[in-house]
């Protein structure tokens, strides 16, 4: 079966030069890329996290970009069925694929100047995190500064999920607009509540904008709420774009992935450079989750210490206080920015050392050879203990992490004895509330914890 669709918003304009590259750059090395992003797009509402057994499913799904005088269609053969309906793609799925194609291919070679022009390596990175946010159009000058970024678990229970909702609406009555990680669960939940929230304020441009990267977008594909979909190169630009982007952070109940988000964004904030910032951040969930942010926050005093507690406010079962909170510590946020000359829409004063910005790849090499002791620096730390459950998310739900960990069995984690207890009773504890995979998949650990002597 073979489909043609044209692309919409800017993409729908190109010169022939620009069509030229996506050509080229949709035959060469990024093709795979490109299909396995389209294919996640197009796979929306599927009911496995496994990317590979998503792709293994469509083995016979593949993507052509055809050449016209005013741009370009795409010809999709034998996609899922559920993304169209009478024949037709569905509205919102076409303007995620057209996203994939911006952000996959358009972008592909668009960074290989900036190098020498530059001053340093973390500049750059940071250049291209605002070029390719800028690029979707997610920066919007003109634009209220109100936008929350939620964390959250994609295999949460359905008390969490209502709850999630019921922040969102409230959030969304306050004229917040809402950016998650795109997929389901805790990053659905705040989006379909502020829909509503908004729907009762009669605000019509609500924005649910979804950041994504390619290696976690099959398992965590775009759910129907999101309206903006960006795709970052990495998991690293994915996070430092949540940051930059953000006026406040909400964390809901999760796994391997929202202790990652946590610990990036506190390795982050303890760093000297960013002791004034002004960046809420509100720990939440129902009251049967009151255990579980216990565990979170006894781990990060165990090896962050109270100054990263500080950072953060645990508010249980309380969606209004949680909507009310942030819009009064709101007022913070813009008026430090205009105090220091900073962007309200992207927050360049925030300092971002290299170790939280380049790619992190789990290996079984690279995840036995972090260093895991308490006498580190607390933010080298924050940043080694980000990269293990970064590996731990890859195994659990990744392509490429669940062969690497087929074919060569788990990760083996070491460290200090205490810490390798905690971050033990912890990984357990998300295996037991079935926090790891979602409801229904057994669950078998990707990793092994391996204890130092002190």
């Amino acid at each position: 079966m073979h489909i043609q669709i044209s692309p919409v918003g800017n993409m729908n304009l190109l010169s022939q030069l620009e069509v030229s590259r996506l050509q080229h750059n949709a035959t060469c090395c990024v093709h795979t890329l490109f299909r396995n992003c389209v294919l996640a797009v197009l796979n929306a509402g599927c009911a496995t996290d496994d990317a590979e057994a998503i792709y293994q499913r469509y083995s016979d799904f593949n993507i052509q970009v055809l050449r016209l005088e005013r741009g370009i269609k795409l010809d999709l053969q034998n996609p899922p069925h559920d993304a169209f309906v009478d024949g037709k793609i569905i509205k919102g799925v076409q303007e995620q694929v057209s996203a994939v194609l911006r952000d996959i291919l358009f972008t592909h070679d668009r960074y290989n100047y900036i190098t020498d022009e530059l001053t340093s390596v973390s500049e750059q990175i940071t250049h291209i995190v605002f070029d390719i946010l800028r690029n979707a159009n997610a920066i919007l000058p003109a634009t209220e500064p109100n936008l929350i970024t939620c964390w959250g678990g994609h295999s949460i229970n359905q008390e969490e999920y209502k709850y999630t909702k019921e922040v969102g609406y409230q959030l969304g009555l306050r004229n917040f607009n809402i950016c998650t990680g795109c997929g389901p669960g805790a990053m659905k939940g705040p989006m379909k509540g502020a829909t509503l929230g908004h729907g009762k304020q009669r605000i019509t441009d609500g924005r649910y904008i979804g950041l994504t990267e390619p290696s976690i977008i099959a398992a965590e594909p775009p759910n129907p709420i999101v309206n903006e979909l960006v795709i970052m190169p990495d998991i690293e630009k994915r996070l430092e774009a949540f940051v930059r982007l953000s006026h406040g952070i909400v964390i809901f109940p999760g796994g391997a992935g929202t202790a990652e988000e946590l610990l990036y964004i506190l390795g982050i904030l303890l760093h000297s450079k960013n002791q004034a910032q002004k960046l809420p951040i509100i720990l939440t969930g129902p009251a049967s989750a009151e255990q579980y942010f216990k565990e979170i926050d006894n781990f990060i005093a165990a090896t962050l210490g109270a100054k990263a507690q500080a950072l953060y406010t645990i508010i249980i079962d309380d969606a209004e206080f949680v909507a009310k909170t942030l819009k009064s510590k709101l007022e913070e946020v813009i008026t430090y920015r205009k105090q220091t000359g900073d962007g309200f829409h992207f927050n360049w004063s925030m300092h971002i050392e290299e170790q939280f910005q380049h790619p992190f790849e789990p290996t079984h090499e690279n995840m036995a050879s972090l260093t895991l002791k308490k006498d580190m620096d607390t933010a080298t730390l924050a940043a080694n203990l980000r990269r293990v459950f970064s590996g731990i998310v890859a195994g659990n739900v990744k392509s490429a992490g669940i062969k690497t960990i087929r074919e060569h069995g788990p990760f083996m984690i070491s460290g200090e004895a205490e810490i390798m207890h905690l971050m033990d009773n912890l990984l357990e504890s998300f295996v037991k509330q079935q926090r790891m995979k979602l409801p229904g998949s057994e669950y078998v650990p990707c990793y092994k914890i391996a204890k130092e002597q002190n």
